[in-house]
This record gives C-alpha cells, sequence and structure tokens, in this order.
C-alpha cells in the first residue's frame, strides 16, 4: 500500500509541476514520472537542507518542486 501512496504522490506532483512548467511539460506520462522521479530528488534534497515536513501537503509540495527542477534540467539538454 505505501507503494502505491509513492506513485499516486507522484503522479500529482508531476501533473502540478507539469502544469508549471509552460503549461504542459513532457504530457501525462512524462509528467508523473518525472514526478516520482522528482519526489525521490526533492525528498533527498530537502533532507539536505533540513526542510523535512510531515503533512500530505508537504509531500506533494517537495515532490513537485523536485519534478520542476528535473523538467528544467531536462529541458536544458532537450534543446
Amino acid at each position: 500500500m505505501e507503494f502505491f501512496y509513492f506513485l499516486l504522490i507522484g503522479a500529482i506532483s508531476g501533473w502540478l509541476a507539469g502544469q508549471l512548467w509552460k503549461g504542459s511539460g513532457f504530457g501525462l506520462i512524462g509528467n508523473i514520472v518525472a514526478g516520482i522521479i522528482g519526489g525521490i530528488f526533492g525528498g533527498w534534497l530537502a533532507s539536505k537542507l533540513g526542510i523535512g515536513g510531515g503533512g500530505l501537503l508537504w509531500q506533494i509540495v517537495i515532490a513537485a518542486g523536485g519534478a520542476w527542477i528535473l523538467l528544467f534540467i531536462i529541458s536544458l539538454f532537450k534543446k
């Protein structure tokens, strides 16, 4: 069940990051994958910066931030 919860947070945060990134990102599936990877990256970065949180909304914000950073980095190489 925890894995499903992880995927759900990744999907929501990937969609959110895609909406913030020029309104489209990399399509629905690409944004969900970016959200999952971004969630891992965002969680790692938040723990290194000491800004850990607890609730579901905080986890979505951290994962969306990580996904947004990931989409930004990918777009640099995509050009």
